[in-house]
């Protein structure tokens, strides 16, 4: 047998510890609110200050609503482009790349219609890879066989067949919401990243604090779409 190449292991080593070693010691620095020895203070701090929990909030209303707007815009767009033209889908997909080149202070048109634009890389793709797994056109003339009309196929028959795929993008755009700082601070709104700026400026261990729970919220998303997906796959 041919002997396996070590050079797959050591780059995952060496990307797992680009990754993981800054978050380490960004929770160790967090831990030393109190000097010479381990402790909670600075969460607690965090946790204790109601600016935090409505800049929270703000976001959290800001992702979901972003969500909500993205997914109904996304999922008939590429539906049709699948369905019936799938000759326009480079220049759909040169439409949705568009945010990742256009500067965020250009997209400052309206709080959600940035996000929105914001969102639609990664949104799109999701839904498109989705849809993709389906056998879309069978799907389709079954529902329409049936009675059903385009409204009742997109919500009866296609949501529900790709729901693990809009999962994937409605947590994306909630950690791109949640971490955004360009749009909500040109606009002065109370949002999460704008806060973690602004107590960069004044507390030294907090901020850390907020980072380490950032990531966290962004990790538990991961795990809820792995979850999710591995629930599926054992249903089927």
């Amino acid at each position: 047998m041919a002997r396996r190449s070590p050079w797959p292991w050591i780059w995952l080593v060496l990307g797992g510890v680009y990754f993981v070693l800054p978050l380490w010691a960004t929770l160790q620095f967090s831990l030393q609110a109190r000097r010479g020895e381990l402790s909670l203070l600075a969460y607690s701090n965090v946790l204790a200050s109601p600016v935090f929990f409505n800049s929270f909030r703000f976001s959290l209303q800001a992702a979901l609503l972003s969500i909500l707007v993205s997914t109904l815009l996304v999922v008939p767009t590429a539906y049709l482009v699948q369905l019936r033209l799938p000759q326009a889908r480079p220049a759909v997909e040169l439409l949705t790349l568009l945010p990742l080149v256009v500067p965020g202070v250009v997209l400052v048109f309206g709080l959600i219609g940035g996000y929105v634009m914001l969102s639609l890389p990664y949104m799109y793709r999701a839904v498109d890879t989705g849809l993709r797994a389906i056998n879309l056109r069978a799907l389709t003339e079954a529902a329409q066989s049936l009675g059903a009309g385009w409204l009742t196929t997109m919500l009866r028959v296609i949501f529900p067949n790709i729901y693990l795929a809009l999962l994937s993008g409605a947590f994306i755009t909630f950690a791109i919401v949640m971490g955004e700082f360009t749009i909500a601070s040109l606009l002065s709104q109370p949002a999460f990243g704008p806060y973690i700026s602004l107590l960069s400026n004044s507390k030294v261990y907090e901020p850390s604090a907020l980072a380490v729970i950032s990531f966290a919220l962004t990790w538990a998303s991961i795990a809820a779409v792995e979850l999710l997906s591995q629930r599926r796959r054992r249903q089927r």
